[in-house]
């Protein structure tokens, strides 16, 4: 019989759980079971339950048929637990480390109470970290005399604590014996936790941080506008009815009473809690629940005193004690004000113009011209539904003269210059707007307007929020701006799973994942071996030469992100006769020093060829052999042609520590890994680089990652999102989901 049985229900939290079962499942104490209740989730909790399970026996998984809500998923859990206590765990969050260690050797301490109260701190998405203002209380009472447990009467402060369920455990025998059950709701935590902490005999706390409790940018899902909040009148219905049917519990009435009016009003004040026209009413069943439920000869609290005054006199009530405090905020108010429509003057011209529904704009790279995904949107746009009229932005017109001289901006395309009258005018009427960066935060989203976000690739390093615990990093990268650009997003386009659950993890906004495929892939799938010939031949590849195409990535644990991995010239010499080295340096690193200090001049020189300045970067994929990379996203794109790649990983660690990893691609990569340089002109001599180990490899690679490149990706953002067709894809892919604005306790029924 295990010591815990932790019960873990799963609702959209897929960019979380890993966090969470590592958290758990990495404790040093490891006398637990956990029970994951997959509550009808419909992103990839349940697959990554299921690959936990698969490698660790402590994990059992439940796949509910149906979503039934946080509380009885709960309830779902605890016919399968053994274990001597219960542990309700949210699934976005985690245990510090020792945590488990620390509760046990507790419990044996206090001769296992039937419940233990722990510490928590809050964790902010931005990376600050809060603990529990209330701490002290569990360091006054975990000092306490006898065998160090006591009853809620005995020490009544215990119930100021978060009433929560996540920072307790309870003795199951206890639990099982009261018959304690969550019930179905938005407030379930309510009924389940003043009855189990006021019936229990004995109590004990731990004066130590256990938990990590998320806070979501957004903020859960009680913080959301709703009618759904009114369901916190029901839950104490079935408080009351609890002390009604134990007598016993009687001379908590009072307490319970003040305590359910103190929690309506906290509810009522908040202005982004219930909609204002739903106000007056939840006042009206908070003061009837009041009045009901008051005890006989016991007087009204100050501070709940406005609940006999009528909403109207509640109303005034806080206007009067919110007067000083507002008139502090309302010159900066103002002047935010004045910015915001400013900044709408600006992005919109004529706000009362429908938006014209043919007209979609595009960018790509921060306005550098017709490229990437956004191109392959446009082309295939162009192609089935030339109603629509695309319009490219360009950052001003030495790009546009640039973007003409190199391919960029094809002739004829429409396109304008970034803050110009013309640009104004465009983002002020379009329907559609497609970008792989964000758009500038003076563009005001209309309502109606549609913003689709193809992103630049799969991710391997870190991205957004998560890149706040990486200074060097996010050196120069303001990332709450960067969120708040986000917002905006409607649509988030992703090639695999991993990229849908790091999306949503590294940008916590309002948007909806739709499984495309990546459109500028659609070029490489299926793409014979002579597909880049032509581009062969114009970049002055001998007939017959292998071609290794080598694509390092940036640094960030070096200023200006340059470091040189190997020697172009000494690598294309050891490749030996019959092969030809393609190298194209990160864009970031493209106008750097790395072209002067020797690239160009071997370019010029005929030793390799330098194709960093390529418009296109799939043509440059199409014309190669094989891609030696180190940590590029290249990699993922490049699997869809089934052709080797070699990961040259000589500073793995250095890179991983600096920037952020959300996998070690040193252990899952897509072919044959190299430390050093010798190491990997050792690896072409042996022609092991595309042996069948390294085919497996690639496999399983172009299984995971090019999950959803089937060629049709561009088809299908255009006649899904432009065109409103359904959603079709490759087999297995479901339809888009929506991503709430906050999920962590989730209702009943959604």
């Amino acid at each position: 019989m295990p010591r815990f049985s932790i019960i873990l229900p799963c609702f959209k939290v897929q960019g979380f759980l890993r966090e969470c079962l590592d958290s758990v499942l990495g404790q040093c104490y490891r006398d637990i079971e956990v029970i994951a209740v997959n509550d009808c989730s419909p992103d990839g909790c349940g697959a990554i339950l299921d690959a936990y399970a698969a490698r660790d026996s402590r994990l059992r998984v439940l796949h509910l048929e149906e979503n039934v809500g946080l509380g009885r998923a709960r309830n779902a859990g605890m016919p399968h637990a053994t274990g001597d206590y219960l542990f309700f765990l949210d699934s976005d969050d985690t245990l510090t480390p020792g945590a488990l260690r620390a509760m046990a050797d507790r419990l044996e301490e206090t001769g296992d109470p039937d419940v233990l109260v722990f510490d928590y701190a809050r964790t902010y998405w931005w990376g600050g970290t809060r603990r529990n203002v209330l701490a002290h209380i569990l360091a006054e009472t975990q000092d306490g005399s006898g065998d160090g447990t006591f009853t809620a009467a005995e020490r009544p402060e215990i119930l100021d604590l978060l009433m929560v369920v996540w920072n307790k455990v309870y003795r199951r025998d206890f639990v099982e014996r009261e018959g304690f059950t969550f019930p179905p709701g938005y407030y379930e935590d309510t009924p389940w936790t003043f009855p189990v902490m006021l019936t229990a005999g004995r109590i004990a706390t731990l004066d130590r941080i256990c938990l990590n409790y998320r806070q979501r940018r957004q903020g859960n899902i009680l913080s959301t506008t709703s009618r759904k909040h009114f369901d916190i009148h029901e839950q104490y219905a079935r408080v009351f009815a609890y002390v009604d049917a134990h007598p016993s519990l009687a001379r908590w009435r009072p307490y319970l009473h003040a305590k359910m009016g103190e929690h309506c009003l906290d509810i009522l004040a908040k202005p982004d809690r219930l909609p204002p026209s739903d106000k007056a009413e939840f006042f009206r069943r908070t003061a009837e629940m009041f009045r009901a439920h008051r005890p006989e000869g016991t007087p009204v609290p100050d501070g709940l005193r406005v609940l006999e005054r009528g909403y109207a006199g509640w109303v005034l009530w806080r206007q009067s004690g919110r007067a000083r405090r507002e008139l502090g905020r309302r010159a900066q108010r103002a002047r935010a004000a004045a910015g915001a429509r400013l900044g709408r003057a600006r992005s919109a011209v004529g706000p009362r113009r429908p938006l014209d529904p043919h007209l979609v704009v595009y960018s790509a790279f921060s306005h550098r011209g017709v490229l990437g995904d956004p191109a392959a949107i446009y082309h295939k746009a162009r192609e089935i539904a030339p109603h629509l009229r695309g319009v490219w932005v360009l950052r001003d017109e030495e790009q546009a003269e640039l973007a003409e001289r190199t391919g960029l901006l094809p002739p004829g395309t429409d396109h304008v210059i970034l803050g110009s009258a013309s640009y104004r005018r465009v983002v002020g009427r379009a329907a559609f707007f497609v970008n792989n960066v964000n758009w500038p935060g003076t563009l005001h989203k209309r309502p109606g307007s549609v913003h689709i976000h193809t992103h630049q690739g799969t991710p391997l390093k870190y991205m957004g929020a998560d890149l706040l615990g990486k200074p060097g990093a996010r050196l120069g990268v303001d990332v709450p701006q960067m969120l708040r650009r986000a917002d905006r997003w409607d649509y988030s386009l992703v090639a695999n799973r991993h990229s849908e659950r790091v999306w949503e993890r590294a940008y916590p906004c309002h948007f909806t994942s739709l499984r495309t495929g990546s459109p500028r892939n659609d070029v490489l799938v299926g793409a014979g071996p002579d597909a880049g010939r032509e581009v062969r031949a114009r970049l002055g590849v001998p007939d017959g030469h292998t071609v290794v195409l080598y694509a390092p990535t940036r640094r960030d644990y070096r200023r200006g992100g340059l470091v040189e991995r190997l020697d172009p010239a000494r690598f294309a010499r050891d490749l030996g006769a019959g092969h030809t080295l393609i190298v194209r340096l990160h864009p970031s690193l493209a106008s750097g020093p790395a072209r002067g200090l020797g690239l160009s001049e071997l370019h010029r020189r005929g030793i390799v060829i330098d194709a960093t300045d390529e418009p296109h970067v799939e043509e440059v994929m199409l014309a190669s052999d094989v891609l030696v990379t180190d940590y590029s996203a290249l990699m993922f794109d490049y699997a869809n042609l089934d052709r080797p790649l070699v990961v040259h990983a000589d500073d793995w660690g250095a890179f991983a520590a600096s920037r952020g990893a959300y996998f070690d691609i040193t252990a899952e990569a897509p072919g044959p890994v190299t430390r050093s340089y010798d190491e990997l002109v050792r690896l072409f001599a042996s022609g092991a680089w595309r042996d069948e180990e390294a085919a497996r490899a690639r496999a399983a690679f172009r299984e995971r990652f090019c999950e959803y490149d089937d060629g049709r990706a561009a088809e299908r953002v255009v006649r899904t999102l432009m065109l409103g067709e359904p959603m079709t894809g490759p087999a297995g892919v479901p339809r888009a989901r929506r991503v709430p604005a906050a999920d962590r306790d989730q209702p009943a029924s959604l």
